[in-house]
């Protein structure tokens, strides 16, 4: 029996950067997870999976991740993208370094 499907994200990586994005309504790409599109409609989220694959010229390695719907946007459901949500663990650079409020 299939499985239901759960909300998802669409994230990948700058393609000149490398941080983590995630695809915002706007189809512009944003690195904060909280303002990303919650998918909830598998044949929804193919379509705009497939709109984002297509920009080779921006991002790298697009896919669907998993995360639960919140009064404050999306949140992370399963540890590898909490991880990559808070940036690189070596040190404060990037977005653990400009946190914001």
């Amino acid at each position: 029996m299939p499985r239901n499907f759960t909300p998802k994200v669409i994230t990948a990586n700058d393609l000149l950067e490398g941080d983590v994005i995630y695809l915002a309504p706007n189809d512009s790409w944003t690195r904060h997870l909280d303002e990303a599109e919650v998918l909830d409609d598998e044949a929804h989220a193919q379509i705009r999976l497939l709109d984002a694959e297509a920009q080779v010229d921006r991002v790298v390695g697009v896919y669907l991740a998993d995360v639960s719907a919140t009064p404050k946007g999306a949140a992370p459901v399963h540890f590898r993208e909490a991880f990559r949500a808070k940036g690189p663990s070596n040190y404060a650079h990037g977005k653990q370094e400009l946190q914001r409020p």
